[in-house]
């Protein structure tokens, strides 16, 4: 089986959204972030399906699909951070996760010599959770009145505001 097939072409096809994800949010094409973002979360969910209805999973796979889902995820909280977009503590605890979960993993090789690692629901359904956030987030910075309802926050009301160069939390 090639190292280059349809899975694995798809998961480096986000890979390579990534910068230009992060380059339409710096010029404030919000519309075109979001279309990236969109097609970058459908790559994940489709490499992974056609690898397993294929039989096409290969070890550049299993270790790219990851890093790449990792690689969008904290480009996106980095960026809505430095813009305000999001509180820094957000961003903070997103990126503690994954470098506590990449500790657990390398120090469980060291110890048992395994490299094998299966992904829990837990950790998926925090996946789903964090890409549902970064989507509203780019959705309403295309459409202000778009807003469902106003984010709590460590126990301080915030809201997301709209002003016309980027989304900004506020507290009552």
């Amino acid at each position: 089986m090639g190292v280059l097939n349809i899975p694995n072409a798809l998961t480096i096809t986000r890979i390579i959204i990534i910068p230009i994800f992060v380059t339409s949010i710096i010029y404030k094409r919000y519309d075109y972030s979001l279309f990236l973002f969109i097609t970058a979360a459908l790559t994940d969910t489709f490499d992974g399906l056609f690898a397993r209805l294929k039989n096409q999973k290969t070890a550049l796979g299993t270790f790219l699909d990851p890093l790449a889902d990792k690689f969008l995820l904290v480009s996106s909280f980095i960026v809505f951070s430095i813009y305000g977009w999001i509180p820094k503590w957000l961003t903070i605890i997103v990126i503690s996760r994954d470098v506590i979960i990449i500790t657990g993993w390398f120090l469980l090789y060291l110890i048992t010599g395994t490299s094998h690692v299966q992904p829990s629901i837990l950790g998926k359904a925090t996946i789903w959770l964090q890409s549902l956030l970064i989507a509203y987030i780019l959705l309403i910075s295309i459409c202000p009145s778009c807003l469902i309802c106003p984010i709590y926050f460590s126990g301080q009301h915030q809201v997301l505001q709209y002003s016309p160069d980027f989304i900004i939390f506020t507290r009552d």
